[in-house]
């Protein structure tokens, strides 16, 4: 599922001619007579020369001595691996940063360059600016730096001011290393203000977020698996001002769990470093979150409800952490053969009953672009993201959809539609039995894991839940057929799959209070009555294209029979 970080770049900025000093900004930078910078309709264009060398880990620094002659200064490195030869080009989606130096008499060009597949690392290139140049063209060369920022950047907000949240327990381990070494290092070449913390306990997100100054920041980075993700939207939501900060603050992620749902549905990868660029040069994304109610509580879901086998593989089978992902198989297998059922009653309020409906329903989405930048937020109500100032900082000024949420009903979460668990069963609602529930699975993006695209016909803001539902006296060979469908992309249309568009509901488990698997977010509940409903576009996120990465339902985009007969 992984993307090259090198493919589908952001929208970048049309080419421009700009007036600099009497002179007409063509692109072109000269820097020595053989030394020319030039940008590309996709990327920064650099001359090939025999001379320009760089050490594995070292920086270019392309000076002119006295003599005339190139010289290339590297900083010491005792590496034994061949040298690299300069690269004839940067595509704009990897370049982080560029500017001048004090005296205008370098230029700097920082880069995520590919060192191996699915990971990057910063590279610098360094070029120094001759005395006459400098003196003669300076201020062509800050447009043409600033022209070549546009295009790295296109409509993305550079320099994001950046809470972390760094998770040391997640998943296997080695988050404080996969960012301290790999991630953090992206970040600063970006000249990303950070501040980071480190968690000590699980829920603390939760308490730091209920407290944060959210007008010091414009996004938040949880470093983990999908957990601290979700303590960090509960802390937000928990908030006096919850939909204020619900929309100010994009909440990102950075994989370094077992599960990565999160990180591959917005940015198309599971890996730390890809997932860091994708960041940097994310799209705002208003994103639909969940309200669910247990008891007297209330809390919010980003991501995926489960009861039946689904909930039992992730949380059943955490005594067999000890053999990483190949627990699911086992956990998989043994539930397979029991034919386990999970009896329960579900009331439903269905929205798009039918898949063909729906495929329609996501094509029409997909096609006018309706997960754009500017979707509504919990209120009803239209939401613009925050802009940049000159300098392409951050602005903090509150849009017009904040002092609207307000009014609407004041500055909390959005009230809930069909009340909470605890009150009658709204109007309309029927509670269907289940004897026999394989699965209950309903989900708000596509992937539940870099391999499982569950949700294929998920969107980030259409305002409704995606709900599958499975029996669980199926064969055991149906079952793994069943499985084995997600891999393909053939779930969606199996007939033993029940998918439909949904806006609430409420599930009673038959066997409550008596010991049972529960999954919101991965994380464990109580095996309780509970009931959902969504809030669109809600919260807010940064996504690599404006939407989920997930390809959607096979043959999403071909028109059925009726809808020909019916054109």
């Amino acid at each position: 599922m992984d993307q090259d970080a090198m493919a589908n770049p952001a929208k970048t900025a049309s080419p421009e001619v700009v007036e600099a000093a009497g002179q007409e900004l063509n692109n072109a930078l000269v820097l020595s007579p053989g030394v020319t910078l030039t940008l590309g309709p996709e990327s920064l264009l650099i001359p090939g020369r025999p001379a320009l060398l760089m050490k594995l880990l070292g920086t270019w620094e392309l000076s002119k001595a006295d003599t005339g002659a190139d010289q290339l200064v590297t900083k010491p490195n005792r590496s034994c691996l061949p040298s690299l030869g300069t690269p004839s080009s940067i595509p704009y989606y990897n370049i982080l940063w560029a500017e001048t130096s004090e005296d205008r008499s370098w230029l700097v060009v920082d880069y995520a360059h590919e060192d191996s597949p699915h990971h990057l690392m910063v590279r610098n290139l360094k070029f120094a600016v001759p005395a006459q140049t400098a003196e003669q063209t300076d201020d062509y060369m800050i447009k043409w730096v600033e022209s070549l920022l546009k295009r790295a950047y296109g409509t993305a907000v550079r320099r994001k001011r950046a809470w972390v949240l760094v998770n040391p327990h997640a998943g296997p381990g080695g988050a404080d290393k996969i960012w301290d070494k790999e991630v953090k290092p992206i970040f600063e070449a970006a000249r990303i203000p950070m501040t980071i913390v480190r968690t000590t306990y699980s829920g603390e997100a939760v308490d730091l977020a209920q407290v944060l100054d959210i007008d010091n920041y414009d996004i938040a980075i949880p470093c983990s698996g999908d957990g601290l993700p979700h303590e960090v939207f509960n802390g937000l939501a928990k908030r006096p001002d919850a939909r204020r900060a619900l929309s100010k603050i994009a909440v990102c992620h950075i994989p370094c769990g077992s599960g990565n749902a999160m990180s591959c549905n917005l940015y198309g990868t599971h890996r730390p470093t890809l997932a860091a660029l994708a960041i940097i040069k994310g799209i705002p994304t208003p994103l639909d979150l969940v309200s669910i109610t247990q008891g007297e509580e209330r809390f919010v879901s980003f991501l995926s409800q489960a009861l039946g086998v689904i909930a039992d593989l992730d949380l059943g089978t955490e005594h067999l952490r000890w053999m990483g992902a190949a627990r699911f198989t086992v956990g998989f297998l043994m539930l397979v053969l029991q034919k386990k059922t999970y009896p329960c009653d579900i009331a439903v309020k269905v929205e798009i009953e039918h898949k063909e409906s729906v495929k329609r329903h996501y094509r029409e989405r997909v096609m006018l672009g309706s997960t754009d930048v500017e979707a509504s937020n919990g209120s009803g109500q239209s939401r613009a993201c925050d802009g940049t100032d000159a300098d392409g900082c951050p602005t903090t000024s509150s849009s017009p959809s904040l002092s609207a949420a307000v009014d609407d009903g004041g500055p909390g979460l959005p009230p809930l539609k069909y009340g909470t668990v605890m009150d009658k069963l709204p109007e309309g609602w029927e509670l269907v039995p289940y004897e026999k529930l394989g699965s209950f699975y309903c989900g708000n993006m596509a992937y539940m894991a870099p391999d499982a695209n569950f949700f294929s016909a998920a969107l980030a803001n259409d305002g409704l839940m995606d709900l599958i539902i499975t029996q669980g006296d199926v064969s055991p060979l149906k079952s793994v057929g069943l499985q084995m469908a997600v891999d393909t992309g053939e779930f969606f249309d199996s007939p033993l799959v029940t998918y439909r568009k949904i806006s609430a509901y409420r599930l009673i488990p038959r066997n409550a209070g008596k010991g049972g698997y529960l999954s919101i977010d991965g994380e464990a509940r109580p095996f309780e009555p509970f009931q959902a409903e969504i809030h669109q576009g809600l919260g807010l996120t940064l996504s690599k294209n404006g939407c989920f990465e997930a390809p959607g339902p096979l043959n999403w985009d071909k028109v059925s029979t009726s809808e020909r007969l019916l054109a």
